[in-house]
């Protein structure tokens, strides 16, 4: 379980479109896709929303499971004024110390895309509290990356404990949310036994696949490096089983042979990931990892399928045919 608050850059620099179609737009963007990430992960996740520009960091939405509050804040969000990032971490780990579930995690999510005044003494001293009260904190630096690079750095050096906080720069020209979506940042958290796991990469290894609480793995694609056509995959899964799950019912009231559509309908299943990559690199990596007898079973079970589909529907346009004028009336 996680409370999480995400401070949001609302300064005037979030006008610049070196980041389609804006910086604020394209931070809002991955706000909300996080958000819903958070709150899948797991039904007792908060997230909260706190603006750091203007006359004063302003908290939004205090950290809640209601997906709806965040999208809403983010959308009647103001541009407005400089960023002031110092009294924002402060305000936002006020706000995680007065979470209503103690048993909660506390991180924060800071991004950051303009300019920042403090300098790096400031920055790492209130990162030593954050660390000192167990407070994970994740960077996106986008935007002015270059002039604030070394003080985020120190900041993030300084907050680190035993990989729970992440910094992540993306370059202008890309997709921010795209460049995110394969991070620790959106991954599903297993940070808490990141420490148990802190032997090379352990830690990282079981999370790999699990993004936004679905297992990509048994698509048979990375979706850290396609994240696009992980999503695209999903859906086609998805919706595929939702067909299969319809055409097994249909046979079933029907009668006779419910056992041949489940099997039917489960080797589809298994065989989605090949069917929805659509000839692409993932259908590659899919009957690659599939043995010849698994791909004959699938096979067999589909055209079992097809066949028995075919017969009932034979069945039904033959049902109606007695119901016809007789031909030796219409001769008299």
């Amino acid at each position: 379980m996680e409370a999480t608050v995400v401070l949001v850059d609302n300064s005037e620099m979030t006008r610049n479109g070196d980041y389609a179609p804006t910086r604020f737009q394209a931070q809002a963007d991955a706000v909300n896709l996080l958000a819903g990430a958070k709150t899948q992960h797991h039904p007792e996740n908060t997230v909260g929303v706190l603006t750091m520009a203007g006359k004063t960091p302003q908290v939004l939405v205090t950290p809640t499971p209601d997906l709806g509050k965040v999208l809403n804040a983010m959308q009647d969000m103001k541009i407005e004024g400089d960023v002031n990032l110092a009294t924002s971490v402060q305000i936002a780990q006020l706000a995680l110390k007065h979470r209503q579930n103690k048993n909660q995690r506390q991180r924060i999510v800071i991004f950051v895309g303009s300019p920042i005044a403090e300098d790096k003494e400031a920055l790492v001293k209130i990162a030593k509290k954050l660390k000192k009260n167990n407070v994970a904190v994740d960077v996106v630096s986008f935007g002015s990356e270059e002039a604030n690079s070394d003080r985020l750095e120190a900041f993030h050096a300084a907050v680190n404990s035993n990989d729970n906080s992440h910094l992540v720069t993306v370059p202008p020209g890309t997709i921010l949310s795209d460049m995110l979506f394969g991070t620790p940042i959106f991954m599903e958290e297993g940070a808490g036994g990141g420490g148990g796991g802190g032997e090379e990469g352990g830690a990282p290894a079981p999370r790999s696949n699990v993004v936004d609480g679905f297992d990509y793995g048994e698509l048979g694609v990375d979706p850290t490096l396609d994240p696009e056509l992980a999503l695209a995959l999903r859906v086609s899964m998805e919706e595929e089983r939702a067909r299969q799950a319809t055409a097994t019912a249909a046979a079933a009231q029907q009668g006779g042979g419910e056992a041949t559509p489940a099997a039917g309908a489960a080797a589809v299943e298994a065989a989605t990931p090949v069917a929805a990559a659509g000839g692409g690199e993932a259908e590659g990596m899919a009957i690659d990892a599939m043995d010849d007898d698994m791909l004959l079973q699938q096979a067999l079970a589909l055209s079992m399928q097809v066949e028995q589909e075919e017969m009932q529907e034979g069945g039904a346009a033959e049902t109606p045919e007695p119901q016809q004028p007789p031909k030796d009336e219409e001769a008299k």
